[in-house]
């Protein structure tokens, strides 16, 4: 009797098995970056790399991108971490890993933005980069490039002008903080729940129009009288501190932009517009101004090279950053995703009763998944961590047929629509995955 041929599923997985690259270790301290050496041909001469990760507040996740970036700074030159949070807010961190002063604890809490900072594996990163600056004769630096206050107002912007505004035009200060600071009094003082940025929209869609309006104009004014004034403050202060400046008031107009749609909403006749994303990208524009090349920590859905959308919360398909660098950058980029097989997520929940903004943790098992999506489709590989190149999945043949039956990823613990080829160059398989190492407040 012969030997039956392998099922189109088998063959497959053996596909898989032969091709992927297994990694060895997902422990940053690990020095030996035999395991990562594909990534120099996967990334070649691009001057930005993105690692994405499926959802936040996980241990795996945060740890494979805290070892792909040391082996991008250590072994191929990358000079820039740029990180999906506020860019006035990234500032002081920035400050902070150069070697400068402040207290740690508080940037990661207050220094990085939807709380993705109050935890170890965060600490663990930024500690690195401190080390690695006071050690070597290259620099890695700290980027914010999200909108501000975890895109529930501008406040850290306008802040931020302040602070220079003091020192070069202090009469122009003071009408600020006497027009448009108070605006912001609308905010909820408690800041203390994990939702906090929650009540602080609703109270801004509670605001009344002519209020919104004055908050749009006068933070124009703002940007606008920034921009006329360069010269003039430059002349009069660290140009480079002027320029640094001038990008938190334009990422605070962004921000202002962002309500702004959110308040129209209800009544606009026409689709929706990613504001956020593309004021993510152009503070990527900027950055590349001044770092050779750079890696940037975001989700998946906003680095993929697709849009997003996630039915029936999400039913416009909005543009993410990755597609507007993809636009400009061409073969300068590349995206890597991040999969799992299934574990732990650590979610929030409104508590019952509970104060506005305030939330409670809980732990959500997860997986495993249908195989039409990456995820449960790299998991009958059997290689529990792995690297994937899907620039080399066949054109042609039951590999390419598979890979084109799969047409969604998963976000977190729910399905999202994509087609995984077109989005990503490479994805990070992991098989089982736990919850962050988080504070006690965080």
């Amino acid at each position: 009797m012969g030997v039956s041929e392998p099922s189109v599923d088998q063959a497959v997985a053996e596909w898989l098995r032969d091709n992927t690259n297994r990694l060895r270790t997902l422990d940053p301290a690990d020095e030996d970056f035999s395991d990562l050496e594909p990534l120099r041909e996967i990334v070649g001469d691009a001057r930005v790399v993105c690692i994405g990760e499926s959802t936040h507040r996980v241990h795996e996740f945060y740890q494979i991108r805290h070892r792909v970036t040391r082996f991008l700074v250590t072994r191929l030159g990358f000079g820039g971490f740029v990180m999906e949070s506020g860019f006035p807010e990234g500032l002081a961190v920035n400050e902070w890993v150069l070697g400068g002063g402040g207290d740690l604890n508080a940037l990661l809490h207050n220094g990085i933005n939807y709380h993705m900072g109050k935890c170890a594996e965060m600490r663990e990163q930024l500690e690195w980069m401190r080390a690695y600056n006071a050690s070597s004769d290259r620099e890695v630096r700290f980027y914010g490039m999200d909108v501000p206050d975890s895109s529930a107002s501008a406040v850290p912007s306008v802040r931020a002008v302040l602070s220079l505004l003091d020192d070069v035009d202090p009469a122009y200060a003071k009408v600020v903080r006497t027009s448009l600071l108070p605006l912001f009094d609308y905010l909820p003082t408690d800041r203390s729940g994990r939702a906090w940025a929650a009540p602080a929209l609703q109270a801004y869609m509670g605001l009344e129009a002519t209020v919104r309006h004055r908050l749009t104009a006068l933070i124009a004014d703002l940007v606008e009288r920034l921009q006329a004034m360069r010269i003039v403050y430059s002349g009069l202060a660290d140009a480079d501190r002027v320029d640094r400046i001038f990008r938190c008031a334009a990422t605070g107009r962004h921000m202002d932009a962002f309500l702004s749609a959110m308040a129209a909403g209800a009544s606009r006749t026409y689709p929706g517009a990613n504001i956020r994303d593309a004021a993510m990208a152009e503070n990527v524009e900027w950055i590349l101004r001044r770092e050779d090349r750079i890696v940037i920590g975001a989700a998946n859905g906003h680095v993929q090279r697709w849009p997003f959308w996630a039915p029936p919360i999400v039913n416009d398909k909005l543009t993410m950053v990755g597609e507007h660098l993809a636009a400009s950058l061409g073969d300068q980029l590349v995206v890597i995703a991040t999969c799992f097989g299934g574990g732990e997520l650590m979610l929030h929940r409104p508590i019952p009763d509970g104060p506005p903004g305030h939330t409670e943790l809980f732990v959500q098992d997860a997986g495993p998944f249908s195989q039409d999506t990456l995820d449960g489709l790299l998991s009958t590989a059997g290689v529990p961590l792995h690297l994937l190149d899907l620039r080399g999945i066949p054109d042609t043949g039951p590999v390419a047929d598979r890979f084109a039956r799969t047409t969604s990823m998963m976000n977190g613990g729910q399905p999202q629509p994509i087609d995984p080829r077109a989005a990503f160059d490479a994805v990070v398989y992991i098989d089982t995955v736990t919850p962050w190492h988080r504070f006690p407040t965080a």
